[in-house]
């Protein structure tokens, strides 16, 4: 997927590197697979600000997705590829042969007029479903289930991928975007190939009012509130402000948030790559 960069014709093109959206073949949503969005601009049930900088930006409708992919040994037919307001991948609008219609996550290659089809007599072709215990090693995948049945958990932003390193017994190894390398049961689906858009984190906003679009209010750096408003506030003229923190005082860089009786942990097999050498 190629950028492109603005002219700087005013201050917000300056800087402003975009996404050309040539993949794209359909503008207009299906209906019958859309929903509300209820936007909650950070604040939870009792009207509580619980995540900062949130709030405004465009309408939206919800593109109902199917991240299960159970409909097995029907194949279904690519109708068009789509942008989805609510996730940086691409979205793909497929028909089945029984009429039936459904947005799925769009791979990278997937084209109008392919055919895919999910479950046992699915082929490791781009696109297709399969349990992880059928799919080839060293293969390209994401959509990663991590309960049977319940659905894509992992690998589902734009440009992202799992490879599958190995199997043994009930399980199967994946290394994940992270670089984590982890143990995930056999009878799990994924999808071959890697999601669409990978040029995504290369687009430059390049102007505050286009972030306000998405939803994104304005930040303020801890450094330049008073003590009495972050940790690293105050000091005299302008201070570092120490060790880079949150506003409740968590660490920024370095100190573990994982629970260490995680259910799951027995399921890492080597932890994600950090620069943190501690």
């Amino acid at each position: 997927m190629p950028i492109k960069k603005f002219k700087p014709v005013s201050a917000g093109s300056r800087f402003h590197v975009g996404n050309k959206f040539t993949e794209l073949t359909g503008d207009k949503p299906e209906k019958s697979l859309l929903a509300p969005v209820k936007r909650t601009g950070g604040r939870n049930k009792t009207g509580k600000m619980t995540v900062r900088q949130r709030g405004g930006g465009h309408k939206r409708r919800y593109r109902v997705v199917d991240f299960r992919r159970e409909k097995d040994g029907i194949r279904a037919e690519v109708k068009t590829i789509e942008y989805d307001p609510n996730r940086t991948a691409f979205i793909a609008l497929v028909e089945y042969t029984d009429g039936e219609k459904r947005y799925i996550i769009a791979p990278q290659g997937l084209t109008v007029g392919d055919t895919i089809v999910s479950g046992a007599d699915a082929t490791p072709d781009v696109g297709n479903c399969m349990l992880l215990g059928d799919v080839p090693l060293g293969s390209q995948i994401h959509s990663i289930e991590l309960q049977p049945g319940k659905g894509a958990a992992l690998a589902r932003s734009a440009g992202t991928n799992g490879v599958l390193m190995g199997k043994e017994g009930r399980f199967v190894s994946v290394k994940l975007p992270s670089g984590e390398v982890r143990r995930i049961l056999k009878t799990c689906r994924a999808v071959i190939g890697a999601t669409s858009n990978p040029d995504h984190a290369l687009t430059v906003a390049g102007k505050a009012g286009r972030k306000r679009w998405l939803g994104r209010r304005p930040r303020v750096r801890g450094v330049a509130m008073n003590p009495v408003d972050h940790p690293m506030g105050g000091g005299e003229g302008r201070a570092s402000g120490g060790h880079p923190r949150s506003r409740t005082g968590i660490m920024a860089k370095g100190q573990k948030t994982r629970n260490v009786n995680k259910a799951s942990n027995k399921m890492i097999i080597s932890r994600r790559k950090t620069k943190n050498k501690k």
